[in-house]
């Protein structure tokens, strides 16, 4: 399963152009997606207007929404932040951490375009789809 980070649906649904948006567009329809409850919030905390979230929200939940945070995820997460802190690299965004900590869980693979995720994939093991 690939788990679509809200910097790439943030992307695709403004139709900003990026490969990540691409890779999106590419997948649909055509291998199974998931979008967690979290980029959900995110993605429609940016919108403008009561009629565009209930647009956006109808488009997303064409896809499997699940839940990101568990006690196992948040203890994983906090485990994480701790192995990435002693080798001197530090995690901007917490929902970052719990982000990559269930895809690690689930062995989901992640599709992204934010660089708090490229120390996860390299010294945690997180799958990452390159665009």
């Amino acid at each position: 399963m690939i788990l679509v980070d809200s910097s790439v649906w943030i992307d695709f649904l403004r139709g900003t152009r990026t490969a990540e948006a691409d890779t999106l567009s590419g997948l649909i329809g055509k291998a199974p997606l998931l979008v967690g409850d979290l980029m959900l919030c995110e993605i429609l905390l940016g919108v403008p207007t009561e009629a565009e979230a209930r647009r956006v929200e109808t488009a997303l939940r064409r896809f499997e929404i699940v839940a990101i945070v568990s006690d196992a995820v948040a203890v994983q997460a906090a485990a994480h932040y701790r192995a990435l802190r002693a080798r001197g690299i530090t995690i901007r965004k917490t929902i970052d951490l719990l982000i990559g900590a269930f895809c690690l869980r689930h062995r989901h693979t992640l599709l992204h375009r934010d660089r708090d995720f490229d120390p996860m994939q390299t010294h945690l093991g997180l799958r990452v789809l390159a665009p």
